[in-house]
């Protein structure tokens, strides 16, 4: 249904419980990144590349990319910043590795930033995320996320660099869409302002949950029909309390 695949570092605050996206491993990102892969059937997957495995030099970026791409098979990753990565994304796509930038907010930042807020909504600020999005798109990036800019912005910025940006808190004058899937489906607690909910999940499942828990504990779970006999005659077992897991 969709065109692209994001496995994201988000993922450490999805579904394993991180206030950020800074403690995430390049370990974890390959394993879920593996299962993503093997479950795509037409889609590009594109893999973030996690703080702390890319900024140190162009080489070492390019170990952790080209491991990710090794132990994956995914097809692009993607790494933060504008101007003062733009060395390290020619140098990785020099060497045969396809990258997409994400510039505005960036959460890897987000203790540099001060929190999640959205960027650039000073024209004072402008200046700084065009040059970063011209960085990124001269470097060689084929695409580009925008992540909670003004509208404004992210609608010069798309007119501008030659390579197709992806929104997230954008506005639709990006060229493409990204949301997370959980936030989408109306799994997570709280989402931010730019999320649209497409379902509502998370009472679905926490009702599903419950009417198990509340079957088991009265013996009404498992009933007959989910239950496989014996051919020969047994003694029934003493009853004993109910407990779900």
């Amino acid at each position: 249904h969709v065109d692209v695949l994001m496995v994201g570092d988000s993922l450490g605050m999805v579904f394993h419980g991180l206030e950020t996206t800074v403690p995430v491993p390049l370990d974890l990102m390959i394993a879920h990144a593996q299962a993503v892969v093997r479950g795509s059937e037409r889609a590009l997957v594109v893999v973030d590349l996690p703080f702390g495995s890319y900024e140190e030099s162009p080489a070492v970026a390019f170990r952790s990319a080209a491991r990710l791409m090794k132990e994956t098979g995914c097809g692009a990753v993607k790494l933060e910043g504008g101007v003062q990565m733009a060395e390290t994304i020619a140098y990785l796509t020099a060497r045969g590795i396809p990258v997409m930038g994400h510039i505005g907010m960036t959460p890897q930042a987000v203790n540099q930033l001060g929190g999640f807020a959205a960027r650039g909504r000073r024209r004072a600020e402008w200046a700084r995320f065009e040059d970063d999005a011209r960085a990124v798109a001269e470097a060689g990036a084929f695409s580009m996320v925008i992540e909670a800019i003004a509208e404004a912005l992210a609608a010069r910025i798309t007119k501008d660099v030659p390579i197709p940006t992806i929104g997230i808190g954008a506005s639709a004058e990006c060229d493409g869409q990204v949301l997370v899937l959980e936030d989408m489906l109306g799994l997570a607690p709280r989402v931010p302002k730019f999320v649209k909910e497409y379902a509502e999940l998370r009472s679905a499942v926490e009702g599903a949950v419950k009417a198990y828990a509340r079957d088991v504990r009265a013996g009404a779970f498992p009933a007959e029909e989910h239950t496989y006999s014996t051919l020969d005659e047994v003694p029934s077992a003493p009853k004993k309390v109910k407990i779900s897991v």
